[in-house]
């Protein structure tokens, strides 16, 4: 994956008001109207944050009529939940091995 597709996952996921929006649609698509709704900003505000959520690859914005369903886009999360656990396997390893050395540390303790 691109760093720079993560960077706009990262960046895109940074703001709690994206990511309220991106938990409202993990129960199913919702309109802008409905995404706007617990928040305390104008809709063009709600707006902006769904086309920086758009762009990121996280939700995708349809057309029915007159009714513009925001859908969550699994993909860009996936990718994003698969880079970090790179880093938690790493540092799982490192965790593990500082656990047996402590473990050897206490027993020599004991011993003497």
């Amino acid at each position: 994956m691109p760093a720079d597709r993560l960077t706009c996952t990262f960046a895109a996921l940074a703001d709690p008001t994206r990511r309220a929006i991106l938990r409202h649609l993990m129960t199913g698509e919702a309109s802008v109207t409905e995404l706007a709704e617990p928040f305390e900003m104008s809709m063009p505000a709600v707006t902006k944050h769904l086309k920086v959520l758009e762009n990121a690859g996280l939700i995708t914005r349809g057309r029915a009529a007159q009714w513009r369903p925001c859908r969550i886009k699994g993909a860009a999360l996936r990718d994003a939940a698969d880079w970090i656990q790179q880093y938690r396997e790493a540092w799982e390893k490192k965790r593990d091995r500082l656990q047996g050395y402590l473990k050897e540390l206490k027993a020599k303790g004991k011993r003497k």
